[in-house]
């Protein structure tokens, strides 16, 4: 299996511990992968659950073209959807509620972007280089990231740099794009990190990180509506889930994270107060269509030693994952 996924570039994050947790209710269920990406994840699970079937959404139509051709060895056990995943459940959901399609078994989202979007997309995610700052992933966003730096006022940079790169020196560097975008448009990533560069302090521009790292993974965020689309998913994700069903959750930054416990608290289903002990785990019933959560990993699990010494773009990484109850059985 690892042999496989080194040779499409690509090493899925927590793999262990997201087939160890995340074990399909029954032989033959539906896995719906929210965010496919080269389907790591899913190729995994495909060959472990022989009878398991697989729709994998993702929004960018050049990675998924090579996940396609990654899963052709599953034959009809695919089916791909070219969307972004808040937009696919919307509509799923609605079909469930109608009858219409099937209620998965298990659904999984690994959040972010991936290392092929930094290394090889040439859309301007990775500090390396110079590529032209996009950004998109998928060319059915409206804006790239050049559009937002040359067209967004002073206190929106400042208030996407701050809140979504959680950047100290946010003032700074919104003050030197407006300033620096009059002279010229910033249309190169090579040209936006040397803004940066230049805004921070002398003792933050050689440090671990490039000084310009929150600065970018905030107009990505911006550019993609990359937090909106997760608040908007999850409680469609999870009424469209089968008694019984497993959602997991993979994060790689404390936005996402903060995003998916808060999801999961407003979904579980709280125990009754009781005065028997016995009767204090019992779950509060729930409306004839409802979806509740029990949360199986109260605190997020986390990607051991060995796998972060391996694959250092594990480290960060965050995984939850909670069993669907309650509602009618379909």
């Amino acid at each position: 299996m690892s042999d496989r996924n080194q040779s499409f570039g690509h090493v899925p994050v927590m793999l262990n511990d997201t087939l160890e947790r995340l074990v399909p209710p029954t032989p033959d269920c539906l896995l719906i992968d929210g965010t496919l990406g080269l389907a790591g994840h899913s190729s995994a699970f495909l060959a472990r659950y022989p009878g398991l079937r697989l729709l994998g959404v993702d929004a960018d139509t050049e990675v998924q073209a090579i996940a396609g051709a990654r899963l052709e060895p599953y034959g009809g056990r695919v089916g791909l959807v070219n969307a972004y995943f808040d937009e696919f459940f919307a509509g799923y959901a609605a079909s469930v509620a109608r009858g219409e399609a099937e209620r998965p078994g298990l659904v999984l989202f690994d959040f972010g972007v991936s290392m092929f979007h930094f290394r090889e997309s040439g859309r301007g995610f990775s500090l390396q280089g110079d590529e032209r700052l996009d950004m998109r992933l998928s060319p059915r966003a409206e804006r790239t990231a050049a559009d937002l730096v040359a067209e967004l006022d002073e206190r929106e940079l400042l208030r996407i740099i701050s809140e979504y790169g959680e950047e100290p020196f946010a003032y700074n560097i919104a003050r030197a794009i407006v300033r620096e975008r009059a002279a010229a448009r910033i249309d190169s990533t090579a040209r936006l990190a040397d803004i940066v560069r230049g805004a921070v302090p002398a003792k933050a521009r050689y440090g671990r990180i490039h000084p310009a790292t929150r600065t970018f993974q905030a107009l990505r965020i911006a550019v993609n509506d990359e937090l909106g689309r997760i608040e908007r998913v999850l409680p469609a994700a999870v009424s469209c889930l089968a008694e019984g069903g497993l959602i997991g959750c993979i994060s790689f930054h404390s936005l996402e994270d903060r995003i998916v416990k808060r999801a999961f608290r407003s979904l579980e289903v709280r125990k009754e107060r009781a005065y028997f002990k016995e009767d204090r785990d019992r779950p509060i019933p729930l409306g004839e269509a409802e979806r509740g959560l029990v949360i199986l990993t109260k605190k997020p699990v986390e990607p051991a030693d060995d796998e972060v010494a391996a694959n250092p773009a594990s480290r960060s990484a965050k995984l939850r994952v909670a069993r669907a109850v309650g509602g009618a059985r379909s």
